[in-house]
């Protein structure tokens, strides 16, 4: 609740930052070249520390913990952050070296357009270095996240939005576009790095330096690590297709990442902060051979939280032509918002899964098996990129935004039965009654919130944009909370309870 409570307030900030920079730098060359600069720094994060140094970095830690070895914890933390820290730093250095290469093979339309390239590589090498910051906040994160404190990765999200905010405002008449980028460095430094570095070490972390690329501790990181380093995940290679695809058209990828920004604004508040705050009680539940109740455990959470993707994605998806006139303004034009609009509807359909499938990987993880969601990521991404591409040729963006969608369906599923598969987490725990009150919940809310945005006067003012969505939101809740409790649903209950 902790961790949704700050992605609620995180995504307000992340809507905030979204508006101000299309107001200041609209859908145009400035802003495709900054979206695509994020990409290579994101890539050596990925492939050099595995996309999320938390997740192997966790269940070394815990294991540590639940032996009462906390001396011998922290010498293992010291390893991997240190170590690590001279791999990253040496993959940085080389990325700033061929930065420019790597941006005219990654976007197919910045080949053909000098200004956009020019300024996406130097935009890429300012942004490199966050992902040393990024590391650091990640490991002593972990060590807080055993301990159940999440308060310090709570503020993480809001210090960093702020940070880009700040620099937005700040910055944007003097160096223009560049005021993000030196946004982005101070937030991820203040809200990643120095953020939960002061947590674990008030929670009493012993940190000395160490380098040993043969120390035990090390190599154990590194073996759960490696199928995450060099496995490739749709969830990852997502935004990369539809990056790629956007960047022929100007102003493509601008469009097609707002679009994805604005889906993860709630899909953060359910998805991310859920499968943070889950791994830990999960690993715990596994190491101490506990099967049903992990099982159980999973599975509960899964469908609790398709149950609410369904119902939030009904309340996106009918609202969203005036969810995004709200972002229209400045030399963000109404063609712009509108496009955007296609765009996020279509992502929107997806919401429950992209949200269960982040369960379904962290099981995975609980259970210290790494190499088959490694292995399945790689083989759906291989056979996604035809499909992103042939769809993109035959729809332009809005077939981007399917492929994505199907892309992200077979994940899920594959996961899911892998688990069964291998007797980790039965299917027959899912909560398919609750989940089939959903779905219903979900329709009838959706039917009902149309019909009273089209009852509403035309709007042309973002005043009256914020009017209809408050006066539709009230009748999604309404009717979606009727239909549960009329169909039975436990669900309105568990959330009521888990509030308190």
């Amino acid at each position: 609740m902790l961790l949704m409570a700050s992605a609620v307030l995180s995504g307000l900030l992340a809507l905030v930052r979204i508006k101000i920079v299309n107001h200041l730098f609209g859908a145009g060359i400035e802003q495709d070249a900054y979206q695509a600069a994020f990409k290579l720094p994101d890539l050596i994060n990925y492939f050099l520390i595995g996309g999320a140094a938390s997740i192997s970095v966790i269940t070394i830690l815990n294991r540590y913990r639940e032996a009462g070895d906390e001396e011998g914890g922290d010498r293992a933390l010291s390893v991997i952050l240190t170590t690590m820290l001279l791999v990253l730093g040496g993959g940085i250095l080389l990325a700033e070296l061929f930065a420019r290469q790597y941006v005219l093979f990654a976007f197919e339309g910045f080949r053909i357009d000098a200004a956009r390239a020019d300024l996406c590589t130097s935009l890429t090498r300012l942004i490199l270095p966050v992902q040393l910051f990024f590391f650091v906040g990640s490991v002593m994160s972990s060590r807080l996240q055993v301990r159940k404190i999440f308060v310090y990765q709570a503020c993480t999200p809001l210090l960093y939005n702020g940070g880009i905010i700040a620099g937005a405002l700040l910055l944007h008449r003097q160096i223009g576009i560049y005021s993000l980028a030196w946004g982005v460095l101070g937030g991820a430094l203040v809200g990643s790095a120095l953020i939960n570095s002061l947590g674990a070490f008030r929670a009493g972390l012993h940190y000395r330096p160490i380098v040993g690329f043969n120390d035990p501790a090390f190599r154990e990181w590194l073996t759960l690590s490696l199928p995450l380093m060099i496995g490739v995940s749709l969830v990852m290679f997502d935004s990369y297709f539809l990056s790629y695809f956007g960047s022929i058209q100007v102003g493509g990828v601008t469009l097609i990442t707002n679009a994805k920004n604005l889906f993860n604004a709630p899909f953060n508040v359910i998805g991310p902060a859920a499968g943070a705050a889950s791994l830990p009680f999960f690993a715990s539940l596994y190491q101490q051979g506990r099967a049903y109740d992990f099982s159980e455990s999973v599975g509960r959470s899964v469908s609790r939280l398709f149950a609410v993707g369904m119902i939030v994605s009904a309340w996106m998806i009918a609202l969203a032509p005036w969810l995004l006139d709200l972002f229209r303004g400045g030399r963000f034009s109404h063609a712009d918002a509108a496009a955007t609009s296609q765009l996020f509807g279509v992502l929107a359909l997806t919401l429950a899964l992209w949200a269960s499938q982040g369960i379904y990987a962290r099981a995975f993880y609980a259970a210290s098996n790494t190499m088959t969601p490694a292995i399945t990521g790689t083989i759906i991404t291989v056979l996604s990129f035809p499909i992103y591409a042939a769809l993109f040729h035959a729809r332009g963006l809005i077939g981007l935004a399917i492929a994505s969608d199907i892309g992200i369906m077979v994940q899920t599923v594959s996961l899911a039965v892998l688990l069964h598969r291998k007797r980790l987490v039965s299917l027959l725990h899912l909560e398919f009654g609750e989940m089939g009150r959903a779905l219903l919940a979900a329709l009838v809310a959706y039917a009902a919130t149309s019909a009273a945005t089209h009852l509403l006067p035309p709007v042309a003012t973002h005043a009256k944009d914020i009017l209809t969505i408050a006066v539709a939101s009230i009748v999604w809740v309404a009717v979606a909370g009727f239909t549960l409790s009329l169909s039975g649903s436990k669900l309105p209950a568990q959330i009521l309870r888990r509030s308190r």
